[in-house]
């Protein structure tokens, strides 16, 4: 008999480029773990990113928290056991999102800070969107699980953003923004970083293991690893605190 799988719903689009790994990800994931021609049973609501882009450039939170909860409302509706949102910077109404829902929301950090934890490391440079870098939002979540983010300096963050914006979002990858990413991260090596954090879904089109000199964790492949774990498990490999439910205990 086949096994029964939890369904997933991802808040995705923001960008697509960077949705379509959840999409492949999570399928492997299924196939890596269950087999035969099961795959991950899942809703995707991909949003017009030209709007929430727009939306950022105004500040106008508000807008994108509405827009983003009716959304994840659907995704319930749908069927899903749980609720992902596909992307670092919109977790900046994170918590808005995950009340307006009855089923549970894994945050994109979570699994980040447990594999952080789980090698030892609490001081790691952290590359995003400016909003993820200069908005404090994620440098809160992880401070009080113990872990200090390392941002890089105004021209490195105004790199790291417009790198995201004007051609990772859009499919493009360079060497030559290779090399820039890599030099704002030994930078912040040689400042005591023991490691990195690509905060930003579509970052690892850009770089992979091997390219810098220390331990990179990437938050768009663990998020999708837990939640491959709770499509299989119906449980997430930790328990998610920031979860609005407790039945993933």
């Amino acid at each position: 008999m086949p096994q029964t799988l939890h369904p997933i719903g991802l808040l995705g689009g923001m960008s697509w480029e960077s949705s379509v790994l959840y999409y492949q990800q999570l399928n492997q994931y299924v196939r890596a773990n269950v087999g035969g021609l099961h795959s991950a049973p899942l809703t995707l609501d991909s949003v017009d990113f030209a709007q929430m882009a727009q939306w950022l450039s105004r500040g106008d939170w508000a807008e994108i928290s509405v827009a983003l909860q009716n959304r994840a409302k659907v995704l319930e509706a749908s069927g899903a056991q749980c609720i992902a949102l596909c992307t670092n910077t919109m977790h900046k109404v994170f918590d808005e999102i995950a009340t307006s829902v009855n089923v549970p929301m894994l945050h994109i950090a979570t699994p980040t800070i447990a594999a952080l934890q789980a090698a030892g490391l609490t001081k790691v440079a952290f590359l995003g969107t400016r909003y993820s870098m200069e908005d404090g939002f994620l440098d809160v979540y992880f401070n009080e699980r113990g872990i200090r983010l390392m941002m890089p300096d105004l021209a490195g963050r105004d790199a790291v953003h417009s790198i995201i914006f004007d051609e990772l979002v859009c499919g493009v990858v360079t060497d030559t923004s290779r090399v820039i990413y890599q030099r704002v991260i030994a930078d912040l090596v040689e400042q005591g970083a023991q490691a990195v954090v690509l905060g930003c879904t579509e970052i690892c089109l850009l770089l992979s293991n091997g390219d810098v000199a220390v331990p990179m964790f990437d938050t768009a492949s663990l998020h999708i690893q837990a939640l491959g774990a709770f499509t299989v498990d119906g449980i997430f490999p930790s328990n998610p605190i920031d979860s609005n439910t407790s039945n993933t205990d």
